[in-house]
């Protein structure tokens, strides 16, 4: 658990575990000190795992100003400038998926392999859901709004007849905000993906890349990986049952990341 200065600013990460490294990238308003976390995950237990709060995140600092994707990229790079590593394997989900692609596309000789999850490559009709607008409700409404956009099976007349487990999905959603959130920093991770477009660029990137998503989200809808795919020389689009949390919804998609990864080495 260490604090560097990075790029600029102070960047808080963590690094457990073993194998070999694999850089997780995460999503939008991700806090370390909220458990579990990537770490209590399947790829926590097969990789040496480095992890690390974004800018406006967790314990990382949240300078003043506007933050630009390609900021957010240069954090990674900066980190791994610190620890010494020129190549990695990099794991980037939704938010952190939109970072891993300007990540590898502003230093793409640092990236060995990668996985995008549940994520978009922006630009017009390809953008993920604009969760910024989410943000102007207040708590109960955006969680409510929140939970179904992020599983489209869950629409009104699902919540009307599940309602013991839409009340219970609920209080997990109100509860999974920290109290220790910066509110105006996460809001500009937030304003920051307003401007993700990586899409006429993607071609650029030859390294292998698996791309997995959810049947059901609406976030970062299938459309959206499929675009991504049709970008990419040397990809693999995989989809699994499940909206944006597919990846714990569906107990094949971390084994099969898992597996695709360490087929790679």
């Amino acid at each position: 658990m260490t604090t560097i200065h990075a790029n600029g600013i102070d960047l808080y990460f963590e690094r457990q575990g073993q194998g070999e490294p694999l850089l997780f990238i995460s999503g939008s308003g991700a806090d370390l000190r909220n458990k579990p976390n990537q770490f209590d995950a399947p790829i926590g237990a097969n990789f040496d795992l480095i992890c690390y709060d974004q800018r406006g995140l967790g314990q990382s600092e949240k300078p003043s100003g506007e933050y630009s994707m390609a900021e957010y990229a240069d954090d990674a790079a900066a980190l791994l400038d610190y620890l010494e590593i020129d190549q990695i394997a990099v794991m980037g989900v939704s938010f952190g998926g939109m970072v891993a692609q300007e990540f590898a596309l502003r230093h793409p000789s640092r990236v060995k392999h990668m996985v995008l999850a549940c994520t978009s490559s922006g630009g017009p009709g390809r953008a993920s859901y604009p969760l910024h607008e989410l943000e102007l409700l207040d708590e109960d409404m955006r969680a409510r709004q929140h939970l179904q956009i992020s599983d489209t099976r869950r629409d009104d007349s699902w919540v009307a007849q599940n309602p013991q487990r839409w009340e219970k999905l609920l209080g997990y959603a109100l509860a999974a905000r920290s109290s220790q959130r910066d509110r105006v920093g996460a809001l500009k991770q937030l304003e920051a993906r307003k401007y993700h477009d990586t899409f006429d660029r993607l071609p650029q990137l030859t390294m292998p890349i698996l791309l997995v998503g959810g049947h059901y989200d609406g976030i970062a809808p299938v459309e959206n990986m499929r675009a991504i795919n049709t970008q990419l020389a040397n990809s693999e689009l995989r989809l699994y049952a499940g909206g944006h949390l597919f990846l714990v919804q569906d107990k094949r998609a971390y084994a099969e990341v898992v597996s695709w990864l360490k087929s790679q080495n």
